[in-house]
């Protein structure tokens, strides 16, 4: 991890954006170099694999910025609004594809959140009455484990093991 040292004594809004920021290159970084084929490789039994964290992500970007802070029906928003199916990236999508997706859902994230105030309030259907300055933190928050999942998916993919040392297809070593 890249210490996020650029700017540390900076107005709270400026602070929770540049480490917002950093945290989502934190999280493409975590992908950059696999190959497509890693990048899909199912290292735990959930969905969950280095291009569906990025895929996800970009989905929360859009599900917070767009829909909840924006007030943007779920059909204007810029992408799938599909929930748990959010960790899939479809078969003719790439990786390079998924970090663009994600990089535009956080472009337009910006773009929302600029004049709005820390403090301004939206209603959510389970969450209740949330702040942008709670949006911000929650999506810190979600970027930087996703970052950690796929930190520990990509040494497993550097050694070709898992945990218990069986190898891609599940076999042990010889």
């Amino acid at each position: 991890m890249n210490v996020p040292t650029r700017l540390t004594d900076c107005p709270e809004r400026q602070m929770l954006a540049y480490i917002l920021d950093h945290t989502r290159a934190e999280l493409i970084d975590t992908v950059r170099g696999l190959s497509e084929a890693e990048a899909r490789q199912r290292r735990v039994s959930s969905l969950t694999t280095p291009i569906g964290l990025i895929k996800h992500a970009a989905f929360a970007e859009r599900k917070w910025f767009q829909h909840i802070l924006g007030g943007l029906p779920e059909a204007a928003c810029d992408g799938a609004m599909v929930g748990e199916d959010s960790f899939v990236a479809g078969d003719g999508e790439t990786l390079a594809d998924v970090i663009a997706e994600f990089e535009r859902a956080s472009d337009r994230a910006r773009a929302i959140a600029a004049d709005i105030d820390l403090d301004a309030t939206r209603d959510h259907p389970s969450c209740g009455t949330v702040s942008l300055r709670w949006i911000y933190l929650l999506m810190i928050q979600e970027f930087a484990r996703h970052a950690g999942h796929n930190d520990i998916l990509r040494e497993q993919t550097v050694d070709g093991r898992d945990a218990d040392g069986r190898d891609a297809d599940g076999r042990q070593p010889r």
